[in-house]
Protein backbone atom coordinates (compact mmCIF):
# COMPACT_ATOMS: atom_id res chain seq x y z
CA UNK A 1 0.00 0.00 0.00
CA UNK A 2 0.91 3.53 -0.91
CA UNK A 3 2.54 5.70 2.03
CA UNK A 4 2.12 9.40 1.72
CA UNK A 5 1.59 12.83 3.49
CA UNK A 6 -2.59 11.78 3.45
CA UNK A 7 -3.28 12.91 7.46
CA UNK A 8 -6.66 10.41 6.92
CA UNK A 9 -4.47 7.16 6.03
CA UNK A 10 -2.66 6.74 9.51
CA UNK A 11 -5.48 8.67 11.63
CA UNK A 12 -7.76 6.72 13.86
CA UNK A 13 -11.68 7.38 13.62
CA UNK A 14 -14.14 7.50 16.60
CA UNK A 15 -17.67 7.64 15.77
CA UNK A 16 -20.03 9.03 18.25
CA UNK A 17 -24.01 8.93 17.55
CA UNK A 18 -24.85 12.33 19.00
CA UNK A 19 -28.68 10.74 20.57
CA UNK A 20 -27.16 7.99 22.92
CA UNK A 21 -23.96 9.27 23.66
CA UNK A 22 -23.91 12.17 26.85
CA UNK A 23 -26.68 14.17 27.94
CA UNK A 24 -25.64 17.35 29.22
CA UNK A 25 -28.96 19.01 30.03
CA UNK A 26 -30.99 16.01 31.76
CA UNK A 27 -33.41 15.35 28.69
CA UNK A 28 -32.67 12.13 28.34
CA UNK A 29 -31.31 12.64 25.08
CA UNK A 30 -27.41 13.32 24.11
CA UNK A 31 -26.20 16.52 22.66
CA UNK A 32 -23.40 18.71 21.37
CA UNK A 33 -22.36 20.19 25.25
CA UNK A 34 -22.36 16.33 26.25
CA UNK A 35 -19.60 15.60 23.71
CA UNK A 36 -17.21 18.85 24.16
CA UNK A 37 -17.76 17.22 28.07
CA UNK A 38 -15.72 13.90 26.86
CA UNK A 39 -13.11 15.28 24.22
CA UNK A 40 -10.25 14.76 26.49
CA UNK A 41 -11.53 11.28 27.26
CA UNK A 42 -11.49 10.96 23.06
CA UNK A 43 -7.75 12.44 22.55
CA UNK A 44 -6.57 10.26 26.00
CA UNK A 45 -7.35 7.64 23.64
CA UNK A 46 -5.28 8.16 20.93
CA UNK A 47 -7.94 8.55 17.92
CA UNK A 48 -7.22 11.14 15.42
CA UNK A 49 -10.88 12.05 14.25
CA UNK A 50 -14.06 12.18 15.28
CA UNK A 51 -16.88 11.10 12.91
CA UNK A 52 -20.46 12.66 14.37
CA UNK A 53 -23.24 11.06 12.92
CA UNK A 54 -26.53 13.32 11.77
CA UNK A 55 -27.12 16.27 14.03
CA UNK A 56 -28.74 17.85 11.67
CA UNK A 57 -32.66 19.34 12.09
CA UNK A 58 -34.60 16.12 11.46
CA UNK A 59 -38.34 14.79 12.85
CA UNK A 60 -35.98 12.02 13.92
CA UNK A 61 -38.32 8.96 11.93
CA UNK A 62 -34.70 7.56 11.33
CA UNK A 63 -32.64 8.36 13.66
CA UNK A 64 -31.30 11.67 11.90
CA UNK A 65 -31.06 9.99 9.20
CA UNK A 66 -34.22 11.83 7.62
CA UNK A 67 -32.92 15.49 7.28
CA UNK A 68 -35.74 18.35 7.49
CA UNK A 69 -32.85 21.05 7.19
CA UNK A 70 -28.99 20.76 6.26
CA UNK A 71 -28.50 23.91 7.55
CA UNK A 72 -29.66 24.36 11.44
CA UNK A 73 -28.71 21.89 14.02
CA UNK A 74 -31.70 19.07 15.53
CA UNK A 75 -32.44 21.31 18.82
CA UNK A 76 -32.59 18.34 21.09
CA UNK A 77 -29.00 17.76 20.33
CA UNK A 78 -28.10 21.94 20.73
CA UNK A 79 -27.51 25.07 18.53
CA UNK A 80 -25.47 26.47 15.69
CA UNK A 81 -23.64 28.21 18.05
CA UNK A 82 -22.63 24.94 20.31
CA UNK A 83 -21.35 22.85 17.11
CA UNK A 84 -19.17 26.32 15.79
CA UNK A 85 -17.80 25.45 19.61
CA UNK A 86 -17.50 21.36 19.17
CA UNK A 87 -15.38 22.09 15.80
CA UNK A 88 -12.94 24.44 17.83
CA UNK A 89 -12.51 22.70 20.25
CA UNK A 90 -11.66 19.88 18.49
CA UNK A 91 -9.61 21.43 16.65
CA UNK A 92 -7.50 22.98 19.73
CA UNK A 93 -7.13 19.30 20.70
CA UNK A 94 -5.54 18.56 17.26
CA UNK A 95 -8.81 16.34 16.46
CA UNK A 96 -10.53 16.41 13.07
CA UNK A 97 -14.25 16.29 12.81
CA UNK A 98 -16.39 14.18 9.97
CA UNK A 99 -20.06 14.70 9.64
CA UNK A 100 -22.23 12.30 8.12
CA UNK A 101 -23.47 13.53 4.24
CA UNK A 102 -27.00 12.13 4.23
CA UNK A 103 -27.65 13.10 0.40
CA UNK A 104 -29.38 10.11 -1.36
CA UNK A 105 -32.77 10.89 0.92
CA UNK A 106 -34.16 13.79 2.97
CA UNK A 107 -36.74 13.83 5.25
CA UNK A 108 -40.38 14.62 4.28
CA UNK A 109 -40.48 17.93 5.97
CA UNK A 110 -37.82 19.26 3.70
CA UNK A 111 -38.97 21.93 2.22
CA UNK A 112 -37.92 20.83 -1.14
CA UNK A 113 -39.86 17.66 -0.37
CA UNK A 114 -42.67 19.72 0.97
CA UNK A 115 -42.36 22.02 -2.66
CA UNK A 116 -42.09 18.93 -4.63
CA UNK A 117 -45.62 17.16 -3.21
CA UNK A 118 -47.29 19.93 -3.64
CA UNK A 119 -48.27 19.99 -7.04
CA UNK A 120 -47.13 18.33 -10.30
CA UNK A 121 -46.41 21.69 -11.74
CA UNK A 122 -44.18 22.82 -9.11
CA UNK A 123 -40.38 23.70 -10.34
CA UNK A 124 -39.12 20.83 -7.33
CA UNK A 125 -41.55 18.36 -8.62
CA UNK A 126 -38.71 16.83 -10.31
CA UNK A 127 -36.54 16.93 -7.63
CA UNK A 128 -37.72 13.74 -6.50
CA UNK A 129 -38.77 10.36 -7.99
CA UNK A 130 -42.60 9.87 -8.87
CA UNK A 131 -44.49 7.97 -10.81
CA UNK A 132 -47.49 6.74 -11.82
CA UNK A 133 -49.58 4.04 -10.03
CA UNK A 134 -50.40 0.62 -11.73
CA UNK A 135 -53.47 -1.18 -11.88
CA UNK A 136 -53.89 -4.98 -11.76
CA UNK A 137 -56.33 -6.86 -13.64
CA UNK A 138 -59.64 -5.78 -11.66
CA UNK A 139 -58.70 -2.34 -11.35
CA UNK A 140 -56.75 -2.44 -7.87
CA UNK A 141 -54.00 0.75 -7.84
CA UNK A 142 -50.21 -0.79 -7.20
CA UNK A 143 -47.01 0.59 -6.75
CA UNK A 144 -44.87 1.70 -10.04
CA UNK A 145 -42.68 -1.51 -8.80
CA UNK A 146 -42.45 -4.85 -6.44
CA UNK A 147 -39.31 -3.36 -4.45
CA UNK A 148 -39.03 -3.69 -0.78
CA UNK A 149 -37.99 -1.17 1.30
CA UNK A 150 -34.94 -1.31 3.67
CA UNK A 151 -37.05 -0.84 6.60
CA UNK A 152 -39.84 -3.69 5.16
CA UNK A 153 -42.59 -2.86 2.94
CA UNK A 154 -42.55 -1.32 -0.50
CA UNK A 155 -40.48 1.64 -1.65
CA UNK A 156 -43.52 3.53 -2.68
CA UNK A 157 -45.30 5.63 -1.00
CA UNK A 158 -49.08 7.03 -2.64
CA UNK A 159 -49.49 10.63 -2.14
CA UNK A 160 -53.40 11.48 -3.00
CA UNK A 161 -53.03 14.97 -3.92
CA UNK A 162 -51.40 14.66 -7.19
CA UNK A 163 -52.27 10.68 -7.80
CA UNK A 164 -48.44 9.54 -8.05
CA UNK A 165 -46.06 7.67 -5.97
CA UNK A 166 -43.05 9.04 -4.71
CA UNK A 167 -39.51 6.27 -4.31
CA UNK A 168 -37.99 5.72 -0.74
CA UNK A 169 -35.55 3.16 -0.52
CA UNK A 170 -35.36 3.46 3.43
CA UNK A 171 -38.48 4.45 5.67
CA UNK A 172 -41.67 6.35 4.16
CA UNK A 173 -40.70 9.58 5.58
CA UNK A 174 -37.34 9.43 3.32
CA UNK A 175 -38.04 10.34 -0.20
CA UNK A 176 -35.46 9.57 -2.16
CA UNK A 177 -33.71 12.39 -4.25
CA UNK A 178 -33.65 12.81 -7.92
CA UNK A 179 -29.70 12.93 -8.83
CA UNK A 180 -30.87 13.32 -12.34
CA UNK A 181 -31.58 16.77 -12.22
CA UNK A 182 -28.56 19.12 -11.86
CA UNK A 183 -30.72 21.99 -9.95
CA UNK A 184 -31.22 19.09 -7.60
CA UNK A 185 -27.45 18.46 -7.25
CA UNK A 186 -26.46 22.23 -7.17
CA UNK A 187 -28.62 22.53 -3.88
CA UNK A 188 -27.34 19.24 -1.98
CA UNK A 189 -23.54 20.75 -3.05
CA UNK A 190 -24.37 24.09 -1.40
CA UNK A 191 -26.73 23.15 1.62
CA UNK A 192 -25.12 19.76 2.53
CA UNK A 193 -21.82 20.02 1.67
CA UNK A 194 -19.94 23.59 0.97
CA UNK A 195 -21.89 25.04 4.20
CA UNK A 196 -19.95 23.09 6.56
CA UNK A 197 -16.90 22.99 4.81
CA UNK A 198 -16.80 26.68 5.50
CA UNK A 199 -17.55 26.38 8.77
CA UNK A 200 -14.38 24.05 9.04
CA UNK A 201 -15.34 20.55 9.03
CA UNK A 202 -12.78 17.99 7.95
CA UNK A 203 -14.65 16.02 5.74
CA UNK A 204 -17.96 13.32 5.33
CA UNK A 205 -18.75 10.12 5.92
CA UNK A 206 -21.12 9.19 2.48
CA UNK A 207 -24.18 7.18 3.74
CA UNK A 208 -25.55 5.66 0.85
CA UNK A 209 -22.46 5.82 -1.16
CA UNK A 210 -23.97 3.44 -4.42
CA UNK A 211 -27.49 4.35 -4.44
CA UNK A 212 -28.37 7.53 -5.89
CA UNK A 213 -27.81 6.35 -9.44
CA UNK A 214 -30.88 4.06 -10.47
CA UNK A 215 -30.78 1.97 -13.14
CA UNK A 216 -34.38 2.05 -14.01
CA UNK A 217 -37.93 1.40 -12.49
CA UNK A 218 -39.12 -2.33 -13.32
CA UNK A 219 -40.07 -5.04 -11.20
CA UNK A 220 -37.49 -7.04 -9.15
CA UNK A 221 -37.05 -11.08 -9.63
CA UNK A 222 -38.83 -12.96 -7.20
CA UNK A 223 -36.49 -14.73 -4.48
CA UNK A 224 -39.32 -14.87 -1.91
CA UNK A 225 -41.97 -16.17 -3.41
CA UNK A 226 -44.07 -16.11 0.02
CA UNK A 227 -43.82 -11.90 -0.56
CA UNK A 228 -45.16 -9.14 -2.47
CA UNK A 229 -41.75 -7.25 -2.27
CA UNK A 230 -38.66 -8.31 -3.38
CA UNK A 231 -34.84 -7.16 -3.24
CA UNK A 232 -34.09 -5.22 -5.51
CA UNK A 233 -30.25 -3.87 -5.31
CA UNK A 234 -28.92 -4.45 -8.89
CA UNK A 235 -31.92 -1.59 -9.49
CA UNK A 236 -29.97 1.34 -6.94
CA UNK A 237 -26.74 -0.04 -6.33
CA UNK A 238 -23.57 1.38 -7.92
CA UNK A 239 -25.46 2.65 -11.09
CA UNK A 240 -24.71 4.02 -14.32
CA UNK A 241 -24.07 7.84 -13.45
CA UNK A 242 -23.17 7.11 -9.65
CA UNK A 243 -19.09 7.67 -10.59
CA UNK A 244 -20.24 11.01 -12.63
CA UNK A 245 -21.76 12.30 -9.80
CA UNK A 246 -19.12 11.28 -7.06
CA UNK A 247 -16.62 13.12 -9.68
CA UNK A 248 -18.71 16.09 -9.67
CA UNK A 249 -19.29 16.53 -6.08
CA UNK A 250 -15.28 16.64 -6.04
CA UNK A 251 -14.96 19.03 -8.65
CA UNK A 252 -16.90 21.74 -7.50
CA UNK A 253 -16.71 21.70 -3.79
CA UNK A 254 -14.58 19.23 -1.70
CA UNK A 255 -11.59 18.66 -4.29
CA UNK A 256 -11.09 22.85 -3.15
CA UNK A 257 -10.34 21.83 0.43
CA UNK A 258 -8.20 19.43 2.62
CA UNK A 259 -10.37 16.94 4.16
CA UNK A 260 -11.57 13.04 4.02
CA UNK A 261 -14.50 11.39 2.51
CA UNK A 262 -15.29 7.80 3.28
CA UNK A 263 -18.15 6.31 1.36
CA UNK A 264 -20.71 3.95 2.59
CA UNK A 265 -20.80 1.56 -0.48
CA UNK A 266 -20.97 -2.14 1.55
CA UNK A 267 -21.12 -4.38 -1.47
CA UNK A 268 -19.43 -4.70 -4.79
CA UNK A 269 -16.70 -6.42 -6.93
CA UNK A 270 -13.79 -4.93 -6.58
CA UNK A 271 -13.69 -3.71 -10.23
CA UNK A 272 -16.75 -1.07 -8.97
CA UNK A 273 -15.22 -0.82 -5.56
CA UNK A 274 -12.08 0.17 -7.17
CA UNK A 275 -13.75 3.02 -8.82
CA UNK A 276 -14.75 4.76 -5.86
CA UNK A 277 -11.12 4.98 -4.27
CA UNK A 278 -8.75 5.12 -6.90
CA UNK A 279 -6.39 8.16 -6.74
CA UNK A 280 -6.75 8.61 -10.14
CA UNK A 281 -10.54 8.82 -10.22
CA UNK A 282 -10.79 11.32 -7.48
CA UNK A 283 -14.21 10.39 -6.38
CA UNK A 284 -13.86 9.43 -1.88
CA UNK A 285 -10.41 8.61 -0.02
CA UNK A 286 -11.93 4.94 1.14
CA UNK A 287 -14.81 3.20 1.50
CA UNK A 288 -16.71 1.04 4.04
CA UNK A 289 -17.16 -3.11 2.57
CA UNK A 290 -19.46 -5.06 4.47
CA UNK A 291 -17.95 -8.31 4.43
CA UNK A 292 -17.02 -8.68 7.98
CA UNK A 293 -19.92 -7.07 9.95
CA UNK A 294 -22.56 -8.94 7.78
CA UNK A 295 -20.83 -12.25 8.38
CA UNK A 296 -23.69 -14.97 8.46
CA UNK A 297 -26.77 -12.97 7.61
CA UNK A 298 -28.51 -13.49 4.44
CA UNK A 299 -26.96 -9.81 2.28
CA UNK A 300 -30.61 -9.56 1.07
CA UNK A 301 -32.44 -10.13 4.81
CA UNK A 302 -30.53 -9.28 7.87
CA UNK A 303 -32.75 -10.84 10.12
CA UNK A 304 -32.25 -14.08 8.25
CA UNK A 305 -29.05 -15.82 10.01
CA UNK A 306 -27.46 -18.65 9.55
CA UNK A 307 -24.13 -18.19 11.66
CA UNK A 308 -20.45 -18.62 10.11
CA UNK A 309 -17.59 -20.73 10.69
CA UNK A 310 -13.87 -18.54 11.59
CA UNK A 311 -12.96 -20.05 8.40
CA UNK A 312 -15.28 -17.98 6.70
CA UNK A 313 -14.68 -15.01 8.70
CA UNK A 314 -11.22 -15.24 7.52
CA UNK A 315 -12.39 -15.16 4.12
CA UNK A 316 -14.60 -11.76 4.87
CA UNK A 317 -11.48 -9.93 6.32
CA UNK A 318 -9.31 -11.13 3.41
CA UNK A 319 -11.95 -9.87 0.45
CA UNK A 320 -12.05 -6.61 2.50
CA UNK A 321 -7.99 -6.44 2.80
CA UNK A 322 -6.61 -7.64 -0.46
CA UNK A 323 -9.13 -5.98 -3.17
CA UNK A 324 -6.79 -2.74 -2.65
CA UNK A 325 -3.44 -4.76 -3.25
CA UNK A 326 -1.54 -3.64 -6.24
CA UNK A 327 -3.84 -0.53 -6.40
CA UNK A 328 -3.28 3.59 -5.73
CA UNK A 329 -6.76 3.14 -3.73
CA UNK A 330 -7.61 2.97 0.12
CA UNK A 331 -9.80 1.59 2.65
CA UNK A 332 -11.22 1.16 5.99
CA UNK A 333 -10.54 -1.39 8.60
CA UNK A 334 -13.95 -1.83 11.57
CA UNK A 335 -15.98 -4.14 13.19
CA UNK A 336 -18.78 -1.57 14.53
CA UNK A 337 -20.82 1.10 13.49
CA UNK A 338 -24.57 2.29 14.56
CA UNK A 339 -26.15 0.40 12.28
CA UNK A 340 -23.98 -3.20 13.49
CA UNK A 341 -24.03 -4.77 16.63
CA UNK A 342 -21.49 -4.97 19.09
CA UNK A 343 -18.53 -7.21 18.28
CA UNK A 344 -17.54 -8.29 21.57
CA UNK A 345 -20.89 -10.43 21.14
CA UNK A 346 -21.24 -10.59 17.51
CA UNK A 347 -17.23 -12.24 16.96
CA UNK A 348 -16.01 -12.50 20.24
CA UNK A 349 -17.70 -13.68 23.69
CA UNK A 350 -19.46 -11.41 25.95
CA UNK A 351 -19.87 -13.59 28.88
CA UNK A 352 -18.02 -12.30 32.72
CA UNK A 353 -15.87 -14.76 31.99
CA UNK A 354 -14.41 -14.05 28.65
CA UNK A 355 -15.66 -10.56 27.41
CA UNK A 356 -12.67 -8.70 28.42
CA UNK A 357 -10.40 -10.91 26.84
CA UNK A 358 -12.06 -11.58 23.62
CA UNK A 359 -12.79 -7.80 23.54
CA UNK A 360 -9.06 -6.99 23.50
CA UNK A 361 -9.37 -10.25 20.97
CA UNK A 362 -10.77 -8.26 18.27
CA UNK A 363 -8.58 -4.76 19.14
CA UNK A 364 -5.94 -6.69 18.02
CA UNK A 365 -7.40 -8.13 15.26
CA UNK A 366 -9.23 -4.91 13.78
CA UNK A 367 -6.16 -2.80 14.44
CA UNK A 368 -4.07 -4.89 12.70
CA UNK A 369 -5.55 -4.57 9.74
CA UNK A 370 -4.57 -2.47 6.30
CA UNK A 371 -6.36 0.92 6.14
CA UNK A 372 -8.19 3.80 8.11
CA UNK A 373 -9.46 2.41 11.56
CA UNK A 374 -12.73 3.31 13.03
CA UNK A 375 -14.04 2.78 16.33
CA UNK A 376 -17.09 3.20 17.56
CA UNK A 377 -18.31 4.73 20.87
CA UNK A 378 -18.24 2.40 23.58
CA UNK A 379 -16.43 -0.13 21.39
CA UNK A 380 -13.30 1.18 23.91
CA UNK A 381 -14.87 0.07 26.98
CA UNK A 382 -16.38 -3.71 25.62
CA UNK A 383 -19.94 -2.48 25.52
CA UNK A 384 -22.13 -5.55 24.97
CA UNK A 385 -25.45 -6.04 23.00
CA UNK A 386 -28.61 -5.97 24.86
CA UNK A 387 -29.55 -8.48 27.35
CA UNK A 388 -31.25 -11.22 25.57
CA UNK A 389 -34.78 -11.16 27.88
CA UNK A 390 -35.44 -7.93 26.46
CA UNK A 391 -38.96 -7.70 25.28
CA UNK A 392 -39.18 -6.17 22.03
CA UNK A 393 -41.02 -3.27 23.52
CA UNK A 394 -37.39 -2.51 24.37
CA UNK A 395 -36.82 -1.83 21.07
CA UNK A 396 -36.44 1.47 19.04
CA UNK A 397 -34.82 1.25 15.86
CA UNK A 398 -37.43 1.28 12.89
CA UNK A 399 -36.04 -1.31 11.26
CA UNK A 400 -36.49 -3.72 13.93
CA UNK A 401 -39.93 -2.23 14.79
CA UNK A 402 -40.92 -2.43 11.03
CA UNK A 403 -39.61 -6.49 10.82
CA UNK A 404 -41.73 -7.39 14.15
CA UNK A 405 -44.47 -5.71 12.66
CA UNK A 406 -44.59 -7.86 9.24
CA UNK A 407 -43.78 -11.01 11.61
CA UNK A 408 -46.80 -10.91 13.56
CA UNK A 409 -48.68 -10.06 10.51
CA UNK A 410 -47.93 -12.77 8.56
CA UNK A 411 -47.71 -15.52 11.35
CA UNK A 412 -49.81 -14.28 13.82
CA UNK A 413 -49.27 -15.36 17.45
CA UNK A 414 -46.54 -18.37 16.26
CA UNK A 415 -44.51 -18.21 19.71
CA UNK A 416 -41.89 -20.50 17.94
CA UNK A 417 -41.47 -17.92 15.20
CA UNK A 418 -41.30 -15.11 17.54
CA UNK A 419 -39.23 -16.85 19.86
CA UNK A 420 -36.24 -17.20 16.51
CA UNK A 421 -37.09 -13.86 15.56
CA UNK A 422 -36.27 -12.48 19.12
CA UNK A 423 -32.90 -14.38 19.20
CA UNK A 424 -31.53 -13.26 16.03
CA UNK A 425 -32.68 -9.86 16.39
CA UNK A 426 -30.82 -9.99 19.80
CA UNK A 427 -27.80 -10.79 17.66
CA UNK A 428 -27.82 -7.99 15.10
CA UNK A 429 -30.32 -5.71 15.67
CA UNK A 430 -28.91 -1.67 15.23
CA UNK A 431 -30.94 -1.41 18.66
CA UNK A 432 -27.43 -3.11 20.28
CA UNK A 433 -25.20 -0.28 19.20
CA UNK A 434 -28.04 2.48 19.67
CA UNK A 435 -28.21 1.75 24.27
CA UNK A 436 -26.64 5.10 25.89
CA UNK A 437 -23.06 4.95 26.34
CA UNK A 438 -22.30 3.76 29.76
CA UNK A 439 -19.66 6.39 31.61
CA UNK A 440 -20.44 5.19 35.33
CA UNK A 441 -21.92 3.48 37.93
CA UNK A 442 -24.29 5.48 38.77
CA UNK A 443 -27.81 5.35 37.36
CA UNK A 444 -28.32 5.65 33.96
CA UNK A 445 -24.44 4.69 34.00
CA UNK A 446 -24.03 8.25 33.74
CA UNK A 447 -25.21 9.50 30.52
CA UNK A 448 -28.29 11.34 31.90
CA UNK A 449 -29.35 12.81 35.07
CA UNK A 450 -33.32 12.14 33.53
CA UNK A 451 -34.54 9.35 31.92
CA UNK A 452 -33.26 8.02 28.97
CA UNK A 453 -34.96 7.85 25.47
CA UNK A 454 -33.92 4.61 25.26
CA UNK A 455 -33.02 1.98 28.24
CA UNK A 456 -28.96 1.71 29.16
CA UNK A 457 -27.84 -1.61 29.13
CA UNK A 458 -28.18 -3.45 32.49
CA UNK A 459 -24.86 -4.45 32.55
CA UNK A 460 -23.26 -0.88 32.86
CA UNK A 461 -22.42 -1.14 36.70
CA UNK A 462 -19.93 -3.46 35.49
CA UNK A 463 -18.75 -2.12 32.00
CA UNK A 464 -18.34 1.61 32.03
CA UNK A 465 -15.45 4.19 31.45
CA UNK A 466 -14.64 5.81 34.72
CA UNK A 467 -13.60 1.98 36.15
CA UNK A 468 -11.31 1.78 32.90
CA UNK A 469 -9.66 4.74 32.10
CA UNK A 470 -6.92 4.44 35.10
CA UNK A 471 -7.03 0.48 35.62
CA UNK A 472 -4.20 -1.12 33.13
CA UNK A 473 -5.99 -4.19 32.92
CA UNK A 474 -8.92 -3.00 30.94
CA UNK A 475 -10.48 -2.93 27.47
CA UNK A 476 -9.93 1.34 27.67
CA UNK A 477 -6.32 0.40 28.67
CA UNK A 478 -5.81 -2.52 26.10
CA UNK A 479 -7.53 0.17 23.23
CA UNK A 480 -4.62 2.68 24.34
CA UNK A 481 -1.67 0.07 24.40
CA UNK A 482 -2.91 -0.95 20.90
CA UNK A 483 -3.57 2.31 19.00
CA UNK A 484 0.11 3.08 19.80
CA UNK A 485 1.61 -0.56 18.67
CA UNK A 486 -0.51 0.47 15.10
CA UNK A 487 1.13 3.40 14.55
CA UNK A 488 4.68 2.40 15.64
CA UNK A 489 4.53 -0.14 13.34
CA UNK A 490 2.23 1.32 10.64
CA UNK A 491 4.95 0.46 7.65
CA UNK A 492 2.83 -3.20 8.27
CA UNK A 493 0.13 -3.15 10.17
CA UNK A 494 -1.58 0.43 8.49
CA UNK A 495 0.04 -0.37 4.94
CA UNK A 496 0.86 -3.70 4.85
CA UNK A 497 -0.45 -6.75 2.52
CA UNK A 498 -2.28 -8.97 4.17
CA UNK A 499 -1.26 -13.04 4.00
CA UNK A 500 -3.62 -15.16 5.78
CA UNK A 501 -2.32 -18.62 6.90
CA UNK A 502 -3.52 -21.42 8.47
CA UNK A 503 -6.68 -21.01 6.54
CA UNK A 504 -8.73 -24.27 7.26
CA UNK A 505 -8.02 -23.89 10.68
CA UNK A 506 -11.18 -23.48 12.97
CA UNK A 507 -9.94 -22.12 16.00
CA UNK A 508 -6.93 -19.64 15.44
CA UNK A 509 -6.07 -17.24 12.71
CA UNK A 510 -3.11 -16.17 12.01
CA UNK A 511 -1.13 -13.68 9.45
CA UNK A 512 0.98 -12.18 8.14
CA UNK A 513 1.29 -8.34 7.56
CA UNK A 514 4.33 -7.23 5.22
CA UNK A 515 4.92 -3.66 4.10
CA UNK A 516 5.38 -3.29 0.38
CA UNK A 517 9.09 -3.01 -0.18
CA UNK A 518 9.56 -6.29 2.76
CA UNK A 519 11.25 -4.19 5.24
CA UNK A 520 8.69 -4.67 7.66
CA UNK A 521 6.24 -7.84 8.85
CA UNK A 522 3.70 -8.30 11.68
CA UNK A 523 2.65 -11.72 12.32
CA UNK A 524 -0.48 -11.91 14.28
CA UNK A 525 -2.41 -14.90 16.06
CA UNK A 526 -5.79 -15.07 17.61
CA UNK A 527 -7.12 -17.98 19.50
CA UNK A 528 -11.04 -17.61 18.77
CA UNK A 529 -11.51 -20.72 21.57
CA UNK A 530 -12.88 -20.90 24.99
CA UNK A 531 -10.09 -23.62 25.29
CA UNK A 532 -6.25 -23.57 25.32
CA UNK A 533 -4.65 -24.69 22.44
CA UNK A 534 -0.74 -25.96 21.33
CA UNK A 535 1.21 -23.35 19.75
CA UNK A 536 4.04 -23.10 17.05
CA UNK A 537 5.32 -20.22 15.53
CA UNK A 538 4.98 -20.10 11.55
CA UNK A 539 7.49 -16.68 11.19
CA UNK A 540 10.81 -17.78 10.19
CA UNK A 541 13.30 -15.28 11.84
CA UNK A 542 13.10 -14.09 15.32
CA UNK A 543 9.75 -12.49 16.43
CA UNK A 544 9.65 -9.49 18.65
CA UNK A 545 6.35 -9.45 21.17
CA UNK A 546 4.69 -6.12 20.45
CA UNK A 547 0.87 -6.86 22.65
CA UNK A 548 -0.44 -9.43 23.83
CA UNK A 549 -3.81 -9.54 25.84
CA UNK A 550 -2.31 -12.98 28.03
CA UNK A 551 0.01 -11.24 31.03
CA UNK A 552 1.29 -14.80 32.08
CA UNK A 553 2.63 -16.16 28.47
CA UNK A 554 3.22 -19.65 27.70
CA UNK A 555 5.28 -19.97 24.75
CA UNK A 556 4.15 -22.82 23.18
CA UNK A 557 0.22 -22.30 24.03
CA UNK A 558 -2.83 -20.00 22.96
CA UNK A 559 -4.85 -19.47 26.20
CA UNK A 560 -8.60 -18.94 25.45
CA UNK A 561 -8.69 -15.56 23.65
CA UNK A 562 -5.42 -15.29 23.51
CA UNK A 563 -4.37 -12.87 20.87
CA UNK A 564 -0.15 -11.94 20.51
CA UNK A 565 0.89 -9.50 17.79
CA UNK A 566 4.90 -9.62 17.04
CA UNK A 567 7.34 -8.27 14.86
CA UNK A 568 9.01 -10.28 12.62
CA UNK A 569 12.95 -9.36 11.92
CA UNK A 570 13.25 -9.64 7.98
Amino acid sequence: MIQDNKWWKDATVYQIWPASYKDSNGDGVGDIPGIISTLDYIKNLGVDVIWLSPMYDSPQEDMGYDISDYTKVYPKYGTMEEMDQLIKECHARGLKLVLDLVINHTSDQHKWFQESRSSKTNPKRDWYIWKKPRYDADGNRKPPTNWISYFSGSTWEYDEKTDEYYLHMFAVGQPDLNWENEETRKAIYQDALKYWYEKGVDGFRIDTAGMYSKRSYEDAPIVFPDSEWQPCKEFHQNGPRIHEFHKEMVEQVTGHYDVMTVGEVGHGSREENLKYVSAKEKEMNMIFLFDLVELGSDPRDRFAYNGYKLSELKKAIENQSVFLEGTDGWSTTFSENHDQPRSVTRFGNDSDEWRVKSGKLIAMMIASLTGTLYLYQGQEIGMTNVPKDWDISEYKDINSINYYAELVKKYGDDKKKIAEFMKTLNLVARDNARSPVQWDASAHAGFTTGTPWTRVNDNYPKINAASQVNDPTSNYSFWVDMLKVRKSNKESLIYGKLEVVDFENEEVFSYFKESDDGKYKSYVVLNFTDKSIPFKSLASGKTELLISNQPDLVEDTLSPYEGRVYKVQV
